[in-house]
């Protein structure tokens, strides 16, 4: 089966660059690896890299550096041009908060629910969010369960007027600049909040009918949904799924076979506060609370003072928090770190840049953007190797260096928490989204790097064991790729790096 996003003609415009036009493609000279020392081995190695690289998509443009682990370059191609990174960016937000670990698990909170008065005696339950990444809405939860807090509202009263759901925590920034608008209705580009449940994600199954008739579809009530989809004859479906940014009308048209197993669609949420506080108000009824308000939202506007340019280096003052009726306990923020790399989440990449910059700002994009800033000012990077407009690698803005990927890399090995960091970063050929990459390879099981994927773009980079047991730094990025011919840079690359694991 495959379903696919139907998408208005606007949808093929990218947005502009945030540092200039499209980067062209750069000339084959340009691409000359640095000066390094001219022994026998290098040479073979260099050459067996370029025959692998040629093997990838004509016109595709590579990044490649690799040192040894007391930063000694073995190989270099065009290791200081700027590229996409693509998930890459994840590498950074992570060292970044592994680094304020001890002061982020301090202060973190997770999501609560508290009684407001709402005038002549009644009164409004708010949920509160505090940036907790897992918040479950399912009945059968056992752990970070809504059903928790709907259950302190129901042993303390059994009318309320208004569900409010408050993400207030964090300013307004469900998208971060330079995300291409129409990744905004699927599971990777949904909404950011500080108020989040099942990870933003809206469920719906589609089945077979009767042949002729229209699918039969299950979801939870939350998307008005258009139903055209119908079944045919045979095993094979096609299901098209639309949905403008800020509406709550899906549109579900195609085909589905009438022997087809039943297709499963996640799709984003465009206001996860609504989303949890809705999922809140079918709880707390389901409990015998009487509703008899209705489901709103709290959000703080984005201000000049929610950025720290701005503010002139004074830290942003925070409202007193109110007491809360009940509250989740705080997860072990390093457990949603392996997480974010080992299948490159990026909600929760999104949500760990935001509660890095709470600490001394607003949890803004641009307060987690300065303490990201200052670490890797501490970890050595030219600040000219990077440049990011968000926390995940979903934004075309972003840029990196093979050469301040590789520095990060280094540095972070030398960290106490270094090797704590290293294991939250997929295996190859083991784990994460390295699972089904290096499998049978003599880099099974001896790469761990994170993957990047994004519009003509893949990267990789991490830490691989060589054939004669030495640990060697990489980072490897393809940009400008073809359409439709990721898979084979991504291919070029692992080649290359089989040759450089063979040779050292």
């Amino acid at each position: 089966m495959r379903s696919f996003l139907l998408l208005p003609a606007l949808a093929l415009a990218m947005p502009a660059l945030a540092d200039g036009p499209p980067v062209p493609p750069v000339a084959a000279a340009a691409q000359r690896p640095l000066s390094l020392p001219a022994t026998a081995q290098n040479a073979a190695v260099l050459d067996a890299v370029q025959r692998a690289l040629a093997d990838g998509p004509a016109g595709t443009r590579y990044g490649i550096l690799v040192t040894t682990m007391e930063g000694k370059d073995l190989l270099a191609i065009a290791p200081d041009q700027r590229f996409i990174p693509a998930s890459n960016t994840k590498m950074f937000t992570t060292v970044t908060a592994f680094s304020e670990l001890p002061v982020l698990d301090a202060s973190a909170q997770g999501t609560g629910v508290r009684l407001e008065k709402a005038g002549r005696g009644a009164q409004d339950v708010v949920l509160m969010g505090h940036g907790d990444a897992r918040l479950s809405g399912a009945d059968d939860c056992t752990q970070d369960c809504l059903t928790t807090l709907a259950d302190a509202v129901a042993a303390r009263t059994r009318k309320v007027r208004n569900v409010i759901g408050d993400d207030t925590w964090f300013p307004d920034e469900r998208w971060s600049p330079g995300m291409s608008w129409n990744n905004i209705q699927a599971r990777y580009g949904t909404g950011i909040s500080a108020l989040t449940m099942d990870d933003n994600e809206l469920t719906v199954t589609v089945a077979a009918g009767a042949s002729g008739e229209l699918a039969i579809i299950g979801a939870p009530g939350f998307y008005t949904i258009e139903n055209a989809v119908r079944t045919v004859s045979g095993t094979e479906s096609a299901i098209g799924v639309m949905r403008m940014p800020g509406s709550d009308r899906l549109v579900l048209s195609g085909t589905i076979g009438a022997e087809a197993k039943p297709e499963t669609l996640r799709l984003g949420i465009d206001d996860p506060a609504r989303w949890a506080a809705w999922r809140l108000k079918q709880m707390l009824e389901a409990r015998g609370v009487r509703v008899t308000g209705e489901v709103q939202v709290r959000h703080r506007p984005l201000t000049p003072a929610d950025d720290p340019a701005q503010r002139g280096g004074t830290p942003a003052a925070h409202a007193p928090e109110p007491e809360m009726l009940a509250q989740l306990p705080a997860l072990p923020l390093a457990e949603d770190i392996r997480i974010i790399n080992k299948v490159s989440q990026n909600l929760h990449a999104e949500l760990m840049l935001r509660r890095v910059g709470r600490e001394s700002g607003s949890g803004s994009i641009a307060d987690g953007q300065a303490v990201l800033h200052k670490v890797m000012g501490e970890a050595g990077l030219p600040e000219e190797g990077y440049f990011f407009a968000d926390g995940s690698g979903m934004s075309s803005y972003n840029r990196i260096s093979p050469r301040a990927a590789v520095t990060l890399l280094g540095w972070a090995a030398r960290q106490p928490w270094g090797m704590a960091w290293r294991e939250t970063l997929p295996v190859g050929g083991v784990d994460g989204t390295l699972r089904s990459r290096f499998h049978d390879t003599p880099l099974d099981g001896k790469l761990f790097a994170k993957t990047g994927s994004l519009n003509a773009s893949r990267a990789l980079s991490g830490y691989l064991v060589t054939a004669k047991g030495q640990t060697l730094i990489f980072s490897t990025i393809a940009n400008d790729v073809p359409d439709e011919r990721d898979s084979e840079a991504t291919a070029a690359m692992d080649k290359a790096l089989l040759a450089i694991a063979a040779a050292y």
